[in-house]
């Protein structure tokens, strides 16, 4: 590994910064001029979000289920056990939901999307489509940050659905809670600003892991080494900025609702 003073190493950090921005900044203005690849846009959609189902499924419903056994023994202490659909429902849709699916998807989304492009940079194929006339941007970014953002979407409500679903069944079964009550509370504890937080986090997370993905793949330099690197880089970049943004956009939506 190459040794950089700090001077350099900032320089490094900072052309990084400024290349992503590019990289995130033309893979939105490429919506609105054509050729729009349909095609290509609709089979990462399939790839991104059916293909991630099965582990957002598993993780929301044992994610609800173990925040409703753990929370359990403290209601019962204060005689609250009843509001334990509250708790459940409002961790699942403002935090849990969206975080743990964002984790899920950049996990196994992001590093693919790494791999997949610096696997392209790296045997010159995304040069012979610049050759040909074809904007690797349009073609290969593009349809990827479309389908992130919009499966994600769908796939932080389903994770919502069946994380609320896995605190009931450990609520009914494990502690006696009546389960008609459970989910009467569960959706009346909701309100608009619960599920605005709980909606618009997964659209930046989507944006995040597809673009940092794609930004990662499309830097990857240095043969199969350089494309694993860009792999790990991407998941783990990915991860951090998906936690960093959910403190973030939790707190502004908290200050400008006066909550």
């Amino acid at each position: 590994m190459e040794l950089l003073s700090p001077a350099d190493w900032a320089k490094q950090q900072v052309k990084s910064v400024q290349d992503y921005t590019i990289v995130a900044a033309r893979s939105i203005s490429s919506l609105f001029s054509p050729p729009h690849y349909f095609g290509d846009t609709t089979q990462q959609a399939d790839l991104i979000g059916f293909g991630s189902l099965p582990i957002v499924v598993l993780t929301g419903f044992f994610t609800g289920g173990a925040l409703a056994q753990n929370s359990a023994d403290t209601l019962k202490r204060f005689g609250s056990l009843t509001l334990i659909g509250q708790l459940v429902s409002l961790g699942m849709v403002r935090e849990l939901g969206p975080v743990i699916t964002g984790l899920m998807a950049a996990g196994r989304n992001a590093s693919g999307m790494a791999s997949e492009l610096g696997s392209m940079v790296v045997t010159e194929q995304i040069d012979a489509m610049r050759a040909l006339g074809t904007d690797p941007m349009k073609k290969l970014v593009t349809p990827r940050v479309v389908s992130t953002v919009f499966m994600l979407f769908f796939l932080t409500i389903i994770s919502d659905f069946f994380g609320v679903a896995g605190g009931g069944i450990v609520s009914a079964f494990l502690f006696g809670v009546d389960w008609h009550q459970y989910w009467s509370t569960a959706w009346q504890i909701l309100v608009f600003q619960d599920v605005f937080l709980g909606l618009a986090k997964p659209v930046l997370f989507g944006f995040i892991i597809a673009t940092i993905g794609c930004y990662y793949g499309i830097s990857a330099r240095g043969g199969t080494q350089g494309v694993g690197r860009a792999t790990t880089q991407a998941m783990v970049t990915s991860s951090i900025l998906i936690i960093m943004v959910d403190f973030f956009v939790t707190r502004l939506t908290m200050t400008l609702f006066g909550q």
